[in-house]
């Protein structure tokens, strides 16, 4: 028996009722975050619900359902009742890059979802360890080129931004490359400190503890402009390169909720987002806060989906489901 059931069952009331869409919005919300409690997204849900809660007047619990690279928190909440009872959290990349890689996408984001709002932006790294002797970007390529044997970069995951942030480099430079893929940032970072890997490509602030210690060395971001978090270091624009990729968070409930309530828990996340103390949070650990309307969402959703389909078609890349 799944919730609506229950609900209409003990009530003696047909599915999804008004009366039954009140009695669940008037409760408890789920926030599912399909990754693992303590990262930056489970703190940027956690902060959000404990904010939003008053407002809206519900109890908001935040609930970690990680597996399949984000896909069963996001399945759980597709298939979830339209009633406010379970909102998901997660990256832009897993919304749009899922449906790319799987051989049969399991969702579709336009329409098994209704897009509430964008959260938070987090930005990507190039990074080199003492492997290569590259002080910028320009001796980063100048060694690529001496060495077009040797050379392997590492990144945390297949089928992930990095993943074909490195195909694309590939391209653009024309220059052969070995991807090395990891189980996550620290043992990349480990192995390029160590100099088993060349260069790696990751989140930016995964990567800046280590970039301050001086063990490894940031020589481009990838967003659209200098990061707050390393002004000194240029962006791949600046290096000559024409990438821009970074990534979010975003907020979305199953397709068919009631629209106002969509609006309510779009105008509480922003709200809770322009607070100074969560603001500071964040920050802290290397998110930039932003909120938006639901429209804000889904123009993002879209642009980003335009621009990685033909690089990540170009791979070949598929994951078998």
């Amino acid at each position: 028996m799944d919730r609506r059931e229950f609900i209409a069952g003990c009530l003696g009331l047909p599915l999804l009722t008004e009366t039954g869409r009140a009695q669940a919005q008037a409760g408890l919300t789920k926030i599912i975050f399909p990754f693992a409690a303590g990262a930056g997204g489970d703190t940027l849900c956690r902060l959000i619900a404990q904010e939003m809660a008053p407002v809206l007047q519900r109890t908001i619990v935040v609930e970690n359902r990680t597996g399949g690279d984000g896909l069963i928190g996001i399945k759980a909440v597709k298939g979830a009742s339209a009633d406010g009872s379970m909102v998901l959290v997660t990256t832009g990349p897993t919304m749009y890059l899922l449906p790319m890689v799987e051989t049969t996408p399991s969702f579709d984001s336009a329409k098994d979802f209704m897009p509430v709002s964008l959260l938070a932006r987090f930005e990507f790294a190039l990074v080199v360890g003492p492997a290569m002797d590259a002080a910028d970007f320009k001796g980063f390529v100048a060694w690529l080129k001496a060495h077009p044997d040797t050379t392997s970069f590492g990144v945390p995951s297949n089928g992930t931004i990095p993943h074909f942030m490195g195909s694309k480099l590939e391209k653009d430079l024309g220059i052969p490359l070995t991807r090395v893929p990891y189980r996550g940032s620290a043992p990349m970072l480990n192995d390029l400190v160590g100099g088993h890997t060349s260069f790696g490509i990751t989140t930016l602030a995964d990567a800046l503890p280590q970039h301050r210690a001086k063990s490894v060395k940031i020589i481009a971001v990838a967003s659209a402009a200098r990061s707050p978090f390393a002004p000194d270091v240029p962006t791949l624009k600046e290096s000559g390169v024409d990438l821009v990729a970074d990534a979010w968070y975003g907020m979305w409930l199953p397709a068919g909720s009631p629209p106002e309530f969509a609006s309510k828990l779009g105008a509480a996340a922003s709200a809770a987002l322009a607070k100074p103390e969560v603001k500071e949070k964040l920050t802290g650990i290397g998110l930039i806060p932003i909120g938006s309307s639901a429209d804000g969402l889904s123009k993002e959703l879209a642009a980003n989906t335009a621009f990685w389909q033909p690089i990540v078609k170009a791979t070949g890349y598929k994951i078998e489901n």
